[in-house]
């Protein structure tokens, strides 16, 4: 299998995992301004830009979770904030992961604290995004009154920080256990981006 079909098939894999823990692992809440919810599916985008660098992650979880929201009634007009942001949440992973640290070259204590720093960059980025972006996006793109759009911000702010903590444990634990066995069999070098 050559690099380019065994980072498709990956990136295709992570968007599964990431559609299935959204939509599947996922507990909805009501708030006065519409929905939020704590799910899994940003921990696969993480995981995806860990493995494959920031764009291809984003592009994983941007499908992955992007499908969840359109094929579900209550999220169906947020698909397009979700892409945006789901593809930032890899990209800012990738970045620090691949351009920072060069994950894929360590080991040990140092592979530990470059793979919880680049998940906590990306899911930063989402915490701070998600309620902003989402302001904006209901209150100038979707019409939601003021209040609503804030009541939404915040509880999305509650949601997204818990969601960002959890995904940062379960991303990081996952890399860390797959990694060495990927590295020894070679397959990190084919599916991490070069340099």
């Amino acid at each position: 299998m050559n690099n380019k079909t065994l980072k498709i098939a990956t990136v295709g894999l992570m968007a599964a995992l990431a559609y299935i823990s959204f939509t599947f692992l996922q507990i909805k809440i009501p708030t006065p301004g519409g929905y939020t919810s704590f799910h899994l599916g940003n921990t696969f985008v993480v995981l995806a830009a860990l493995l494959v660098g920031g764009v291809p992650g984003g592009i994983a979880g941007s499908i992955g979770m992007g499908i969840g929201d359109l094929l579900d009634p209550i999220y169906v007009t947020y698909a397009p904030k979700t892409i945006i942001l789901k593809l930032m949440i890899g990209v800012v992973t990738g970045l620090v992961a691949h351009h920072v640290f060069h994950v894929k070259e360590l080991e040990g204590k140092r592979l530990y604290i470059a793979v919880i720093v680049s998940s906590i960059a990306g899911l930063f980025f989402n915490v701070v995004g998600e309620p902003l972006f989402g302001y904006f996006y209901n209150s100038v793109i979707l019409g939601a009154p003021a209040d609503a759009a804030k009541a939404l911000a915040a509880w999305n702010g509650i949601t997204t920080s818990t969601n960002a903590i959890i995904s940062v444990i379960v991303a990081s634990l996952l890399y860390i256990a797959i990694q060495p066995a990927l590295k020894k069999s070679g397959l990190l070098d084919k599916l991490a981006p070069k340099k």
